[in-house]
């Protein structure tokens, strides 16, 4: 399963990309609110730092303004990958800069229907909501296991990104089910690493250890 982090905070992108653990940035006009820089500045520091996929979202809500942005934002660097929303717009901007050789990620996912749509017109990865749908009481995860079936069924080479990932469980969850890629905020990644019983268990041999007056 490759790691994604959703952010466009630039710190914590080279924090975490310094570890080794990062495949890749996804980013939303949220984020990129949030951060309050130019989107095609901190877009572009951001692809400088990483190597792999960087997810640039459009804001038009038409399909040849979504291509015009599109093409706009794959300029920035060869590793964006354009964001469009899960539209029929959407699905025709994405045939259309798919058929350029772009990398697109469909977003904003919320049925299996919608990403076996996505998969046909050749999207780069499909990204649906995990988080969203559970606060809907509805079951983020199924949906996950749905889209795996299809595209396992059909040989779609969509990569599943999911996305909305809230929780360590939720990340346990997709990759048990086969979700390619999953993304999530900094500090959610950085929690993958922790555990009760391992901090226990280092406080004790530390213990020991100096009871030894031993150094290295």
């Amino acid at each position: 399963m490759k790691f994604f982090v959703d952010t466009a905070d630039v710190d914590a992108i080279r924090e975490l990309a310094d570890s080794g653990l990062v495949d890749g940035v996804t980013t939303n006009p949220s984020l990129i609110a949030k951060s309050g820089r130019d989107i095609l500045e901190v877009t572009k520091e951001i692809c400088d730092i990483v190597e792999g996929p960087v997810s640039a979202e459009v804001t038009a809500l038409k399909a040849d303004e979504m291509i015009e942005q599109g093409r706009k934002l794959a300029k920035i660097a060869e590793n964006i990958a354009v964001k469009v929303p899960l539209t029929m717009d959407g699905l025709k901007a994405c045939k259309v800069l798919t058929d350029e050789g772009k990398m697109v990620n469909v977003t904003l996912c919320f049925s299996a229907n919608q990403a076996l749509l996505a998969a046909k017109v050749g999207a780069t990865f499909i990204s649906p909501f995990i988080g969203r749908l559970d606060d809907i009481n509805l079951d983020g995860m199924e949906l996950i296991a749905e889209i795996r079936q299809v595209y396992d069924n059909y040989g779609f080479e969509t990569e599943i990104l999911a996305a909305s990932i809230r929780t360590a469980n939720h990340v346990k969850q997709a990759a048990l089910i086969g979700a390619d890629v999953g993304t999530m905020p900094p500090n959610v990644l950085k929690g993958l690493a922790q555990h009760p019983l391992t901090d226990k268990g280092l406080d004790a041999f530390m213990a020991d250890w100096a009871k030894t007056g031993q150094t290295l």
